[in-house]
């Protein structure tokens, strides 16, 4: 009777391993960054992040070299690599685009936009109202609404620029809907723009978007000021 043969492992199953890791870490790093618990000049060191994360070091310098790519981290000579500062000047910048990048999103949506989307959009929006205080649910419907929104324009390069604009905005922290009332007025504006598409009316789409984006704006620089002072 033959023995089997045992088989080795391979070069290529333990690099499939190592990015399938990397991508884990980075999808985790990413969280932190977006809660809080990572923040701007932060150090990213990969002893410590592979004891934290409970992987070893090559996944977690494959997630460094991906936040890197998104340009959410930076090297600093004499202290490696560190979560990117991002100055006001590049802060407003970032919400220009997103008021430009989805603005044009939803003037799409409006020609493009399946009624079942809309509907959706405007279940999404109900849960908001329904959440109340519960920060981390809001943040939840909201992503998805303007993911929604976005899919709905059915332009593939627009939404691949958006995400990039979204990314970058991670670094920035926890969500605006913490802040006193911007639940509420998100959800206004929501409401303006579901109605919008409705309506099929591409001016007015654009239009609330750009206003719902300028708004977030000025609720993240409160944000932004208030935690200077602490």
């Amino acid at each position: 009777m033959q023995s089997e043969t045992r088989r080795e492992p391979m070069a290529q199953d333990t690099f499939h391993t190592d990015a399938s890791q990397g991508h884990d870490a980075y999808t985790r790093l990413l969280s932190e960054i977006r809660q809080g618990r990572l923040g701007p000049g932060d150090r990213l060191t990969e002893t410590e992040l592979a004891q934290r994360l409970g992987t070893s070091r090559t996944p977690v310098r494959e997630a460094i070299r991906l936040l890197e790519a998104d340009g959410l981290v930076t090297h600093t000579p004499r202290v490696g690599a560190v979560i990117r500062q991002l100055d006001y000047a590049e802060i407003t910048e970032l919400y220009e685009m997103r008021a430009v990048l989805e603005g044009t999103a939803a003037r799409f949506a409006a020609r493009a936009a399946y009624p079942s989307e809309i509907d959706e959009m405007a279940a999404i929006n109900a849960e908001m109202a329904a959440a109340k205080g519960d920060v981390e649910r809001l943040y939840e419907a909201n992503r998805q609404f303007h993911d929604i929104l976005r899919n709905a324009a059915r332009n593939r390069f627009l939404l691949s620029a958006v995400q990039a604009v979204q990314k970058t905005l991670l670094i920035l922290g926890p969500s605006t809907m913490e802040e006193g009332g911007r639940a509420e007025a998100a959800i206004a504006e929501h409401e303006a723009l579901i109605a919008a598409l409705r309506a099929h009316d591409g001016d007015a789409a654009e239009a609330a978007m750009r206003a719902h984006i300028e708004a977030a704006h000025r609720a993240r620089q409160r944000q932004l000021r208030k935690r200077g002072r602490e």
